[in-house]
Formats: structure tokens, sequence, C-alpha cells
């Protein structure tokens, strides 16, 4: 059982990744993309909306409201990609403009 602090086999990179805050662009200067796909998904639709820099923990507060603007499921993929489902292409591009972000429209 360990006393104190002692940390000799726990990774110095994971623990200044939980000390530092997360360098982001400011949210008007970030390349925010929307975009519908079919592909891969059993011919459902789904909105996309990837290059946001933000933090984790604000990107699920992020996808709460979305979800509840738009009245659908929809998940984080890889920490920073927002998964919606259906097309919310109109919804996610006005909310996102309210929060201060310039997203654009990409695809079809």
């Amino acid at each position: 059982m360990p006393k104190g602090n002692w940390n000799e086999f726990k990774d110095p990179l994971a623990r200044s990744k939980v000390n530092n805050p997360i360098n982001t662009i400011p949210k008007k200067d970030q390349r925010v993309r929307i975009e519908k796909v079919r592909s891969g998904r059993k011919g459902k639709t789904v909105t996309l909306i990837s290059g946001l820099e933000i933090p984790e923990e604000e990107c699920r507060k992020l996808l709460k409201a979305l979800k509840t603007s738009s009245g659908t499921g929809g998940t984080i993929k890889g920490g920073t990609l927002i998964e919606l489902q259906g097309d919310q292409m109109e919804i996610a591009l006005n909310y996102l403009k309210r929060e201060g972000f310039h997203p654009k429209q990409s695809g079809n």
C-alpha cells in the first residue's frame, strides 16, 4: 500500500494534462464544419460537426445543448467530433452561430 503522494509508476504526461488547461483557439477563429452523412450508417442520415477545438467537458455541454434544441440523440466520437441523429443542419448552424462559432456547411 503506497504512503503519501508517491507516484513512481504513473505516467508523468497524464498528470501534466490534468494540471494544465488546454490552450484553445478562440471560438470565432475555429474552422467548424457541419455536414450530412449517410454512408456506412445503414441508410440513416447523421449530422457531423467537426473542427471543434474545445475541452472535452465543454464539448459534452455543447452536445447536450444541441441534442436538447434539436430533439434528437447524439454522441461524441474521438473527443471532438459531434454526431447528431438525423438532418439537423439548420438547427446546428443556428445554434453554433449563437454560441460564437463561425460554422460552415460542407458536403451536399
